[in-house]
């Protein structure tokens, strides 16, 4: 994985856009089931990126394990270049994703 951005505003591990957790788990319909909600919701996030340094923040975690049905899923594995993972109205999916 060269590139995963994560835009969702109430995640224990996004920072800066950048995702923390070791492995990402994508289900079936698309939707990361590795989102954790911040006990402080959106302003902690607010408040944690502004103590974020830079050069902590990878750019994608080790492995993105996905079972949707998509062109990327090799395996049980995304193999797509670039993730984008974002809020929608009631959940946060891959917005990368493509029916085969």
């Amino acid at each position: 994985m060269l590139q995963l951005k994560c835009t969702t505003s109430n995640c224990q591990h996004n920072l800066k856009n950048h995702c923390t957790a070791g492995i990402i788990l994508i289900n079936e319909k698309g939707i990361c089931d590795t989102k954790i909600k911040r006990a402080g919701g959106a302003l902690e996030q607010t408040f944690a990126e502004l103590e974020a340094a830079e050069e902590f923040l990878s750019d994608a975690p080790d492995v993105v394990q996905c079972i949707a049905n998509c062109v990327y899923n090799k395996n049980d594995r995304c193999n797509a270049s670039s993730i984008l993972v974002g809020d929608m109205m009631l959940s946060t999916k891959c917005a990368t994703r493509i029916k085969p």
